[in-house]
């Protein structure tokens, strides 16, 4: 799961004092006596969606810098490398696309996760053998669990989201997602029948999301409300209405529908389809 923006102990406003402005964040992010500073002004150029000409390169630095935990500062391990990733994932840098890929291949779980997540979100073609890679021995071995962690051996959702994000639907590719439509979390199979949907516009992947709406835990049924509205699936409409989740979350989901609609066989939507859609929306506010 990606982790939340700043706030109270981790360089949020509520530590950092007043809000701040671009300059402000630019200057924070180039000292590096301050990490919890770093850290906020990471979230803020990316949250904000900066434009400034040193934002990306600073970002890149930020990416590379690896310290231990400093105790007194309320920020953990690679934490300020992690919001550099996120940001340049919002940012689109396709420049940090290098950047990323090395991050790839660090020994931190989480931030090979964000660094996945941010090439996915870039749409980095060249990325795909790399993230491939880091899944083809399947699930028994990238998706099976860490000693002594609830996290697996590679961050299998992130990676996977990255493959349907950046399109590329060789037979490589589908070949290594398809085997983590049977993994026993989940989230995983989720995430990998969302990818196989991005990927191929069939909806024999559709159904398998549309039953983990109605899954007995939350949490299953927020990601597959997630995953189907990034996929833009119009079909998941009425499931999508009837799952018992937050009003706002099915919001979110019903906006990716709307925003990127995807139907079998590639048909575009119907205005009756854009209607209910609207209707749909309506009902929740």
């Amino acid at each position: 799961m990606r982790e939340p923006g700043p706030g109270p102990n981790n360089g949020g406003p509520s530590a950092e004092g007043a809000p701040i402005d671009e300059a402000e964040a630019i200057a924070r992010l180039k000292q590096t006596d301050d990490s919890s500073a770093q850290y906020y002004a990471a979230w803020w150029l990316g949250r904000m969606r900066s434009q400034h000409p040193e934002a990306i390169p600073l970002l890149c630095k930020a990416l590379q810098q690896r310290q231990p935990r400093q105790l007194d500062s309320g920020v953990e391990a690679n934490a300020v490398a992690r919001n550099a990733a996120r940001a340049l994932g919002l940012l689109r840098a396709e420049a940090a696309i290098a950047d990323l890929l090395a991050t790839l291949d660090d020994e931190d779980h989480g931030l090979r996760e964000v660094a996945a997540r941010a090439l996915g979100e870039i749409g980095a073609r060249e990325a795909v053998p790399a993230l491939c890679r880091r899944l083809a021995s399947g699930p028994t071995v990238a998706g099976a669990p860490a000693p002594g962690s609830p996290r697996l051996q590679e961050p299998c959702e992130a990676l996977l989201e990255a493959l349907g994000e950046i399109g590329d639907n060789t037979t490589e590719v589908l070949a290594v997602v398809t085997p983590f439509t049977s993994h026993e979390r989940p989230l995983i199979r989720s995430a990998a029948c969302r990818a196989l949907l991005q990927l191929s516009d069939d909806p024999h992947w559709a159904q398998p999301l549309i039953d983990l709406l109605r899954h007995p835990q939350l949490q299953v049924r927020r990601a597959a409300l997630m995953d189907l509205g990034a996929v833009g699936w119009r079909p998941a409409l009425p499931a999508i209405e009837a799952t018992l989740a937050e009003n706002s979350l099915k919001l979110i989901a019903l906006r990716g529908l709307a925003e990127h609609p995807r139907s079998p066989m590639g048909e575009p939507p119907t205005p009756a389809a854009d209607i209910a859609l609207l209707d749909a929306m309506d009902a929740l506010l």
